[in-house]
């Protein structure tokens, strides 16, 4: 009787596992417009980005993010090589970025004009998918 419950717990284990995985490897949400809570490390610390930051899911399945800098100092940013530049919009520099996967870490370069000569600023950008929410 003992070998059966731990049968059982095991089986219960498992499909529980599964059932995580299967809904991690979904990696965008559902079309539509959203807030999510996103963390930025890398750099300095002293810049910060917006969060909950806004992500747009289209029809086809490509999804952008929302990025608003505490700072009106970066010029462009790259994504997997690609270059963006920003919109800047009371003394905060403001992008619009593809998104991939909401389950895993966005490495980014941001070029910064703040100090004496332009920088690359390497972060990444970690979406916390519990936070997600329709946009009102």
């Amino acid at each position: 009787m003992n070998k059966r419950i731990v049968i059982f717990a095991l089986a219960v284990i498992l499909l529980l596992s599964a059932a995580a995985c299967a809904k991690k490897s979904d990696p965008l949400p559902k079309e539509g417009t959203y807030m999510i809570g996103v963390t930025l490390s890398g750099g300095t610390g002293k810049a910060k980005i917006e969060t909950p930051a806004q992500l747009v899911v289209f029809p086809d399945g490509y999804a952008s993010l929302l990025v608003i800098w505490s700072s009106d100092k970066y010029d462009y940013m790259l994504v997997d090589g690609k270059r963006y530049e920003p919109a800047v919009a009371d003394g905060h520099s403001t992008f619009v970025l593809p998104v991939g996967s909401i389950y895993e870490p966005m490495q980014v370069i941001a070029d910064t004009t703040a100090m004496s000569t332009p920088h690359e600023i390497e972060y990444t950008i970690t979406f916390d998918p519990a936070t997600l929410t329709p946009a009102a």
